[in-house]
């Protein structure tokens, strides 16, 4: 079966016209701030994937320098140039030239929830690391299918969602999974981290302007490294591998492998994961799209989760377990002033790196400490995006929205100091704990907690804005999640914390405690638009 879609693109007379009123490069010096910071972020994802592939599926080298990584270059690359060619035509378009591209890389919270619970327990279970690629590879493409429905709906989502729900949610991934992780980072090496991250907070924070117009991330880039090799963090014997420098692997079609598996007993097994994890990837692509609009740059639903749904079925068919998205943080990269260029030299960089197995020799030579201040930066932007942004009386509603994703954080550093110490949450149970920690009330408030954030935050505005029907049907429909699992709702298993879906008893205490919320605030419309009514007559 063949699907067509249809793109519709500008005739070359009016690019032609409109190019001749407007100059808008194809790079700016503020492109390689924005590279810089964008492929460290890439860098990153690709180290989570070789290592957790080793440890925890038994990966061999061939297998993931040979195939995964050639396969997610392939999706990032034509992510990458897709998006910056979007970028091109919204300014063409506009007729302004700070149109600043959508940033699009490795889904993160895919990357870990596949590995951790589907991969992780099918090589558990077989010991078979080829049957966990090939499983992986499904749950991509089935991610992938998911992401490209939710672009049939993503335009009537954004219509009816209130944009503090949107960029609140943005706001606590930013400041707990994005720059907390960093600023510890800094705060390990501050001889190597520190005087780099001066020179971001100077160039963005005071607006200088360095000698010879040179961007402050590619100095800051520059000083960490050479600190970091002056005093001795580096070591010069490990740069050369077994392979030497370069060891070309191209891109394979690996759709065949899948096809035989398509009804595995596998993928029905963590359906129940897939799919939930596809939608999680369409709501946060969402929330990044209105990010986009309130710094300014306004991009059609419909194309945007389009590809990036067609990224990662790309993704799948070439040999990639892991879903692509729209990366968050498209105010901080239009704050420092990046353009389109930084969205194309990454997609070039990553694939370059990804198809020769540079990858290695770029991680022993420059430090993650030397570039990861511009990572800092942009979670600060977009934290603050999200107050600046929304109408002032609002705030409070983007605080409220806060919570769920320091809880999912909290969960984390609880489950990253557990295994440290070798043990687990299942094994030392939620009663170790006893009163110094609500655990069981920091786990039901992340899962899910990307709607969760969207749903409090929700209901505070219509709260605010005394739209108590509204506020109603929300927490209907967060009563309706609880119901089936998508929020709330979990057990402890060897492997961690999973969701638990099924209609009944997922997380009855909190469809309960909504359908209160639903019944209370119907009440208090009558009450107060009631008296309305009667001081009228």
């Amino acid at each position: 079966m063949f699907v067509c879609f249809c793109v519709s693109f500008p005739s070359f007379d009016s690019i032609g016209f409109a190019l001749k009123t407007m100059n808008y490069p194809l790079f700016s010096k503020k492109d390689i701030d924005g590279f810089f910071g964008l492929a460290i972020d890439n860098l990153v994802q690709l180290i989570l994937i070789v290592s957790l592939c080793k440890m925890l599926c038994g990966m061999p080298d061939e297998l993931i320098f040979g195939v995964i990584l050639p396969g997610a270059a392939i999706s990032i690359l034509l992510g990458n140039l897709f998006y910056s060619w979007q970028a091109r035509r919204l300014a063409i378009k506009t007729q302004r030239d700070d149109i600043t591209a959508l940033p699009y890389g490795i889904n993160t919270v895919s990357l870990f929830a596949f590995i951790f619970f589907i991969m992780a327990p099918v090589y558990n279970e077989t010991n078979d690391p080829n049957l966990v690629w090939q499983i992986g590879m499904i749950a991509c493409f089935l991610s992938g299918i998911i992401e490209m429905l939710g672009a049939l709906v993503g335009s009537w989502l954004r219509r009816i969602t209130p944009r503090a729900a949107l960029l609140s949610t943005l706001a606590g991934i930013a400041i707990t999974f994005i720059s907390m992780d960093f600023a510890f980072k800094v705060f390990e090496k501050p001889i190597i981290a520190f005087f780099p991250l001066a020179f971001i907070l100077v160039q963005y924070f005071s607006k200088v302007r360095f000698p010879l117009g040179l961007p402050g991330g590619l100095i800051a880039v520059g000083v960490g490294t050479g600190l970091a090799w002056i005093m001795g963090y580096m070591d010069s014997g490990s740069i050369v591998n077994k392979d030497g420098l370069f060891h070309f692997s191209p891109p394979l079609f690996c759709g065949g492998s899948m096809i035989d598996l398509i009804q595995s007993k596998y993928v029905l097994q963590y359906i129940s994961i897939i799919i939930p994890m596809g939608v999680f990837n369409v709501v946060g692509s969402l929330q990044n799209l209105e990010s986009a609009e309130a710094a300014g740059d306004k991009y059609d639903t419909f194309p945007s989760l389009l590809t990036n749904g067609i990224g990662s079925v790309m993704a799948s068919l070439f040999g990639s377990c892991f879903p692509t998205t729209i990366y968050i943080g498209h105010p901080g990269w239009k704050a420092i002033g990046a353009r389109t260029g930084y969205s194309i030299l990454n997609g070039v960089f990553i694939t370059i790196i990804c198809l020769s197995g540079f990858i290695t020799v770029i991680l022993k030579v420059v430090p993650l400490e030397a570039g990861i201040g511009i990572l800092l930066w942009i979670g600060i932007v977009i934290v603050a995006q999200a107050f600046q942004e929304t109408p002032k009386h609002h705030a409070m509603a983007v605080a409220m929205g806060l919570f769920p994703a320091i809880a999912a954080w909290g969960l984390l550093m609880v489950e990253s100091a557990l295994r440290s110490a070798g043990t687990t949450l299942f094994i030392i149970g939620k009663d170790a704990f006893d009163n110094n920690l609500a655990i069981h009330g920091m786990i039901s408030l992340e899962r899910g907690f990307i709607f969760t954030s969207m749903i409090l935050a929700s209901i505070s505005v219509f709260l605010i804005e005394k739209k108590f029907l509204m506020a109603s049907i929300w927490s209907l429909g967060a009563a309706l999640f609880s119901f089936v699992g998508i929020i709330h709702a979990y057990e402890l298993t060897p492997n961690g914390v999973v969701s638990v879906y099924g209609c009944g008893g997922a997380a009855s205490d909190f469809t309960i405690g909504y359908c209160s919320f639903a019944i209370l605030f119907i009440a208090i419309h009558f009450y107060v638009y009631g008296n309305e009514e009667k001081s009228k007559l």
